[in-house]
């Protein structure tokens, strides 16, 4: 390890190998960053502000930079950009847990890494930048979408700030505990200047109107300057030449597979034909069958009577609905891994063995395989930090899955996927997307007892979705929620009838408001029924 020291992101201090000084032929900070990079491509080149020197856990870089793909800081005073870059962007990555290592792109100068090697990629695109703050986040953000690992790791150092969830001291809306609020350094003209480079344009006069709703303010030179930056959204950067074999110790292959189903019975028994032929076979499998009719009986008789090449769980309910599914489901589960399957999946017969492959190689705790229907095109073609979740085409350890549960304030809505991925991210858990491993999702229709009704807010015409409000409400920074709702009622306004924008408005509010009473009703009743 390379250890970079500096003076408040911009000059060096000293640069060290091991605890020997290395001289350095410039003062400034972005330049050195380089010329160590190419002289050192095998190390890891680390930051550090000289006032948390002391503070570097370098016993446990080696668990965070466990291959070569990794990127990683941790911020214990300031951050780059400031939490207004979320009225733009409501992806998971914005809004940081700092209690546990959480993938994200925005990067701290204050302690961090990154492989000389993987540094030396982003040199052509990103050279000539001079701020060490932006030469980080950009890299970071370019290089998630090309398959860099990047992330908030406590870890790094010895001792983070107190965490006080009752102190106030937070800029975030989702409950999540937060340190005193982070001093950003970027200005609106930097921030508009990254929104500019790293967003579809749109986005940038997005965040000019929210600047001017809800910040009182008119960043009208920061606006226009931001136009003459370089554009950097969707430029490829090459990782692939770099190996990666992750350093974790090995892992257990045993994988417990949980499939809800509801009237599909020929469609779920082609799932339990390829699960019979898989290479590596499940340990066991949880089928939970559905039917609400108070005197029907299970449509499934051969679960119980006929042989399986593993253990074969069948649980028959009359309440509907995939997240109580899932939990009843999950209360069985004791395998290392956990595969959450639908039960219109098909699959090839070496599915699940590719995949614990693919999870040894990059060390990692979740795979979230390619899901695609017959004559979908593949959108993303790399490995990567995914931003959702998928319920019906993924792997998890079990360390994290047979810990938690399905909200049920999302049952007959929307969003339960979204919000158990959630609940992943903030116990620590990164989930990744691969897309060279395939699941065929063939769509098939609704099962004959599923419900059709519309749910009861659709009549009180509650805009968003109240499962959409309580996810919000729970996960989103307060930027964050603005700028859900600003981008709402933009896009939804040439899908409706009104026309004239102050009724239109008067609308929305309306319906927003709605969907904040339905939200909370639902919670609530959750909440009574778990008394």
């Amino acid at each position: 390890m390379i250890k970079l020291i500096h003076k408040k992101g911009k000059h060096i201090n000293r640069v060290l190998n091991a605890e020997e000084s290395i001289s350095a032929n410039s003062e400034q900070l972005a330049i050195v960053f380089w010329e160590l990079a190419e002289k050192y491509p095998e190390e890891i080149i680390a930051w550090c502000e000289e006032e948390f020197e002391k503070e570097l856990n370098t016993n446990s870089w080696q668990d965070v930079f466990h291959h070569d793909l990794i990127m990683a800081s941790y911020a214990l005073k300031s951050v780059y950009l400031p939490d207004a870059v979320g009225y733009i962007d409501q992806l998971p990555f914005v809004n940081i847990n700092r209690e546990v290592q959480y993938a994200t792109w925005r990067m701290s100068t204050d302690v961090g890494g990154i492989t000389g090697e993987v540094l030396l990629k982003f040199r052509k695109m990103f050279g000539h930048i001079k701020d060490f703050g932006l030469l980080l986040n950009s890299i970071a953000k370019l290089g998630q979408q090309n398959g860099l690992f990047c992330y908030s790791a406590p870890q790094l150092v010895m001792q983070q700030p107190a965490f006080d969830s009752n102190s106030g001291n937070t800029s975030s809306s989702s409950g999540l505990a937060q340190p005193d609020i982070l001093d950003p350094k970027a200005s609106s003209k930097e921030l508009f200047s990254f929104v500019y480079s790293h967003y579809k344009s749109i986005r940038l006069w997005l965040l000019f109107w929210c600047f001017m709703k809800y910040e009182k303010s008119i960043p009208l030179e920061a606006f226009l300057g931001a136009f003459f930056y370089r554009k950097c959204f969707k430029k490829e950067v090459d990782l692939s030449g770099i190996a990666v074999k992750s350093l974790k110790p090995g892992i257990r292959n045993t994988i417990d597979v949980i499939i809800p189903s509801l009237g599909r019975r020929e469609y779920l028994l082609q799932v339990l034909d390829d699960l019979k032929v898989q290479t590596l076979l499940p340990k066991k499998v949880i089928v939970v069958e559905q039917n609400p009719q108070p005197d029907s009986q299970t449509e499934l008789p051969e679960l119980k009577t006929q042989d399986w090449p593993f253990e074969m769980v069948h649980h028959f309910t009359h309440q509907t609905g995939a997240c109580n599914a899932r939990n009843l489901a999950l209360e069985e589960v004791d395998a290392e891994w956990v595969f959450f399957a639908d039960d219109d999946n098909r699959m090839e017969n070496d599915v699940l063995e590719k995949s614990m492959q693919k999870i040894k190689s990059l060390g990692v705790d979740l795979l979230t395989l390619k899901y695609s229907q017959e004559g979908e095109k593949l959108i993303f073609d790399k490995v990567k930090q995914w931003g959702t979740f998928g319920a019906g085409n993924s792997i998890v350890s079990g360390k994290f899955a047979s810990q938690i549960r399905f909200d049920m304030a999302f049952e007959h809505g929307y969003g339960e996927d979204k919000d158990y991925g959630m609940q992943l991210r903030n116990a620590g858990c990164d989930i990744i997307y691969h897309p060279d491993i395939e699941i065929q999702h063939l769509k098939a229709p609704r099962g004959g007892f599923r419900e059709l009704s519309l749910p009861p807010w659709e009549k009180d015409k509650a805009k968003p979705s109240p499962t959409l409000m309580i996810y919000a409400k729970k996960y989103y920074t307060a930027e964050q929620l603005m700028g859900f709702k600003t981008e709402l009622f933009l896009r939804y306004y040439s899908k409706q009838e009104i026309k004239n924008p102050s009724k239109y408005l008067k609308r929305m509010e309306e319906g927003w408001r709605r969907s904040e009473e339905w939200a909370e009703k639902m919670k609530q009743k959750v909440a009574q029924k778990s008394l």
